[in-house]
């Protein structure tokens, strides 16, 4: 049986068709998916994150401001994106697939959301092409209702989950790892549990070797109730915001070190595709299907 895979159309928002972040993408990945015959079910169609929700990891204040199209400009300029009711509709629907990716991965073992990874929304805004941190609100809501006791964020997209880091800074249940590019957006990293900074160019022997180097021993030492994976793929060599020189194939061994490992520990895994920027979307919804052709792969 293959993983679940959690899928929404409204994952594709509108936004000027000249604007850097390539919302294209979602359309296209899902295309792809139903192409390879990895969603043979069809795709699981999550309902969007209530208000109640978004408030567990966010100010209740600022998850008002979105709902209502009320974001200040100030933030709407962080965050990067036009805070119109697609963007806004977006990343409630984003969030609630990444709740029901947890919950299916607790129910199967593995399963996969076709967006998600907002790991630069902090608890008091957005930034960064993140308006919620879907990560963050999900651990939060399966706490809430006493399902989890424990979350382990496995964050391997390029850029530091500052806002993943910031949101459990406090927290001993919930154990953050990023694995990023040192040099790479934000300016001002926050303090994961764990952080790994990789220098500029970092090639895919060196990045599996430090992802491999920590992941075996992080999982028997804290043994979670779940894994949030963040499979961003732009440290690929020619991601447009990425520095970093992994290829395709590194990529897709990343992702198969990560289900491995997780998985051969008895550990549910929920993932979620992160980051991948350029002005072509098929090359990069390509590398976001080496996700869910990885799980597909471990299931079978």
């Amino acid at each position: 049986m293959l993983p679940p895979i959690v899928h929404h159309p409204a994952y594709t928002a509108e936004i000027p068709a000249d604007h850097r972040f390539p919302m294209q993408k979602y359309r296209r990945l899902a295309e792809i998916v139903r192409a390879d015959g990895l969603a043979p079910a069809g795709f699981v169609v999550p309902e969007p994150a209530t208000a109640a929700q978004l408030s567990l990891a966010h100010d209740r204040s600022y998850v008002e401001a979105v709902l209502s199209l009320a974001v200040p400009p100030a933030i709407e300029r962080e965050i990067g994106l036009p805070m119109n009711e697609t963007v806004v509709r977006r990343a409630a629907a984003a969030t609630g697939g990444t709740i029901l990716a947890a919950r299916l991965a607790l129910a199967h073992g593995l399963a996969c959301n076709t967006a998600g990874g907002s790991h630069h929304a902090r608890s008091e805004q957005g930034a960064g092409f993140c308006t919620f941190n879907d990560v963050a609100v999900a651990i939060r809501v399966l706490m809430a209702e006493g399902i989890i006791g424990t979350a382990l964020v496995v964050d391997c997209d390029v850029h530091q989950g500052d806002g993943t880091a910031e949101i459990f800074a406090d927290d001993a249940t919930v154990t953050t790892l990023s694995l990023h590019g040192e040099k790479n957006y934000p300016v001002r990293k926050r303090q994961s549990t764990i952080d790994i900074g990789l220098a500029d160019r970092t090639d895919d022997r060196a990045y599996l070797a430090a992802l491999d180097g920590i992941l075996a021993p992080l999982l028997d030492r804290t043994h979670p109730d779940i894994v949030f994976y963040n499979a961003g793929v732009d440290p690929h060599e020619e991601d447009r915001l990425g520095r970093l020189s992994l290829t395709d194939a590194g990529l897709a061994a990343r992702d198969r070190l990560v289900i491995e490992a997780v998985r051969s520990r008895g550990i549910p895994l929920a993932g979620v595709i992160g980051g991948g920027y350029g002005a072509d979307v098929e090359p990069i919804a390509r590398r976001h299907a080496l996700l869910h052709r990885a799980a597909a792969a471990f299931a079978g």
